[in-house]
């Protein structure tokens, strides 16, 4: 610095509050902004930083999309589900409450997910009844390397709005407005559908599938039912719950998918993978602290696939010791794959009871439906 001159301090900014429009339920009165710090000498973010979400706001639209590696939700019936922006929380709702799953309509898996791959999640509304809101949710996986896209699997998920302060008590949903009139009668007769097959999956929940922990297959013939039944038994404990203190659907279905692989590759002795699940129901909440049990049998095979119906059974003992109770069911369906990844035939079941042979032919019927609502499908897609 020369002499003669000094030097003259430079004053620094401070970011001055702007006013960001309220996002709250009408009638609410907006917080005042926080007091406005300057900012800190060095480092990312800090006070300054807006927050978004929370108890009162609200998605401006019933779309969202992003990309995220693929978790599970949670359910009333298999567990409390979320606040905030979603299907759990619409301007409409008075009450605040949480999102709880009730029904995962059939999901086929279309193509595989690699390691490494990014999974791209949108997920719409699509209707609404009186207390049941019905969510569709596509899935496409990217390769960062080629930017390569492809289709995974869609799914359909059908949620209860349960009181916040009491989860035993459904809460109304508001109607949406859709763009077509088709588009509500389309949107009832699945939920018609749906509400018309949860009915008869609870006259089936009277069905027991004994636990088999460690069984002598040695004295069962294989291809049997009895030879491939295989059971889990999980404590439900605090990694498995949100907040709420119920287990997360996706936790649930993870369980239920792994003793059904244990059942297709008891059967097969090959190398097996899901093909598509069949509807889940989530018939009641699970508890933190609970001992579940899942179960699975094998109930139908054809040429190139098995169908196996997987029971989850809870024993509530730690806070309010009650009977055991029936928490979800579902049928996952597998094919056999080579070790070069090629479909090969599946041995046929062998049926033994009264029992075996009426399930049997109750998935048979499964599958014949399935088959001719998919080529239908494609004879619509082509003329199209």
């Amino acid at each position: 610095m020369r002499p003669g001159r000094r030097r003259v301090p430079v004053p620094v900014p401070v970011p001055v509050p702007v006013p960001v429009p309220s996002r709250c339920h009408p009638g609410a009165v907006p917080a005042p902004p926080p007091p406005v710090s300057p900012p800190p000498a060095q480092g990312r973010g800090g006070a300054g930083c807006a927050v978004r979400g929370g108890a009162g706001s609200v998605p401006r639209r019933r779309r969202r999309r992003c990309s995220a590696v693929a978790g599970g939700h949670r359910g009333r019936y298999g567990g409390a589900g979320r606040t905030g922006p979603g299907p759990g929380h619409h301007p409409g709702l008075q009450e605040p409450c949480v999102a709880a799953l009730a029904r995962v309509e059939r999901t086929d898996f279309l193509s595989p997910m690699c390691i490494g791959e990014v999974a791209n999640v949108s997920a719409e509304i699509t209707y609404t009844s009186k207390h049941s809101v019905e969510v569709q949710v596509n899935v496409m996986s990217e390769n960062i390397l080629t930017g390569a896209k492809k289709v995974t699997n869609k799914a359909t998920l059908w949620y209860v709005p349960l009181a916040l302060k009491n989860v035993n008590k459904v809460v109304e949903v508001p109607p949406i407005q859709y763009a077509r009139k088709e588009q509500e009668d389309e949107g009832r007769k699945r939920y018609e559908e749906q509400k018309l097959d949860r009915l008869e999956t609870k006259q089936r929940n009277g069905d027991v599938i004994m636990p088999v922990i460690n069984p002598d297959r040695q004295t069962k013939e294989p291809h049997t039912v009895g030879y491939s039944q295989s059971s889990l038994i999980h404590l439900v404990g605090p990694s498995d719950c949100t907040l709420l203190g119920f287990v997360h659907g996706g936790v649930t279905m993870k369980l239920m998918d792994e003793v059904a692989g244990i059942v297709a590759a008891r059967h097969c002795k090959t190398n097996i993978v899901t093909a598509s699940v069949d509807a889940i129901n989530f018939h009641e909440k699970i508890k933190k602290g609970s001992v579940i049990t899942i179960s699975g049998r094998m109930t139908f095979t054809s040429n190139k696939s098995m169908e196996i119906e997987v029971f989850v059974d809870a024993d509530p003992f730690v806070d309010e010791p009650q009977e055991r109770y029936r928490a979800v069911s579902a049928f996952f369906t597998y094919v056999s794959l080579s070790k070069e990844g090629k479909p090969l035939p599946v041995p046929q079941l062998l049926t033994e009871t009264e029992d075996e042979k009426r399930r049997f032919e109750e998935g048979k019927g499964r599958y014949l439906q399935t088959k001719a609502k998919r080529q239908a499908q494609m004879q619509q897609a082509a003329q199209h």
